[in-house]
């Protein structure tokens, strides 16, 4: 099972690595797909929030190639409840839904469900 957990960690780099690249290269671009208006504060926030998934990212893919099985659970954990959080911020947006939105979310309860079901087959 620690593997698998591993595979979505992986899997979870690789999606935050690339919405990084994409807030941090054109964070208008993403409030336009996220159905919001854009302007020159809500995308330096959006800049922001990209280079701190860089960090996200790259500790994700840390803990999945280099951690300990304890550091892989305790990180899956957090990541069930984070990518949950996501999924629902997601959905509260303060603009109509679009694609993208729904997709965005279906993306972040996605990962939620896979970190929930393999630290619960882990338990057995």
């Amino acid at each position: 099972m620690i593997n698998k957990l591993r595979s979505v960690l992986r899997a979870g780099a690789a999606v935050f690595g690339l919405s990084a690249l994409a807030l941090a290269a054109t964070p208008a671009l993403f409030n336009e797909l996220l159905g919001l208006s854009t302007t020159p504060a809500l995308e330096w926030s959006m800049r922001m929030t990209g280079l701190t998934l860089v960090a996200l990212a790259g500790n994700l893919f840390s803990h999945a190639t280099r951690g300990s099985e304890a550091s892989v659970l305790f990180t899956a954990k957090v990541m069930a409840f984070s990518a949950f959080g996501l999924g629902a911020l997601t959905l509260l947006i303060p603009a109509a839904f679009t694609w993208f939105t729904i997709l965005y979310a279906i993306v972040g309860f996605g990962f939620s469900a896979a970190y929930a079901t393999l630290l619960l087959r882990n338990k057995k």
